[in-house]
């Protein structure tokens, strides 16, 4: 007797949207022709959103400013803040809870393509750069 065909189940959008993203992920560091950081074409012009929209309180580098946390924290890691809570604190703004930086406002004029190279760049940068612990030291 065989086993019957392996049947993938059904998943959401965004969790196929997020396996997605990490399976270019994987590919673009095998592939050895991205750009000198070493990410997906996605999270390279995500790092130029990320700079236009993010970095002035999020810091160019990710690891925070004096008006906003480093995204590169534990807490920002995805079984913690997922893909969807980034999408949402962009589109809806966020409500001061893990910080003491005050509310986060929406950020105006971004797209949800321009969102998710976003989130595509800040958890390559994650990945490479690994978690800083939480709380702060």
């Amino acid at each position: 007797m065989t086993d019957p065909p392996y049947v993938p189940r059904r998943r959401g959008r965004r969790a196929a949207a997020s396996a997605l993203v990490l399976a270019a992920l994987v590919l673009g560091a095998c592939a050895g022709d991205d750009d000198a950081a070493g990410g997906s074409a996605e999270a390279s012009t995500g790092a130029e959103l990320y700079e236009e929209s993010c970095a002035s309180c999020h810091g160019s580098d990710l690891r925070g400013t004096d008006a906003g946390p480093s995204h590169l924290s534990q807490v920002y890691a995805p079984d913690h803040h997922p893909d969807a809570s980034f999408r949402a604190a962009i589109t809806q703004g966020s409500r001061a809870h893990h910080w003491n930086f005050g509310d986060m406002p929406p950020v105006e004029g971004l797209d949800e393509e321009e969102i998710d190279q976003i989130i595509a760049y800040v958890r390559e940068q994650q990945v490479l750069h690994g978690f800083e612990p939480y709380p702060p030291s």
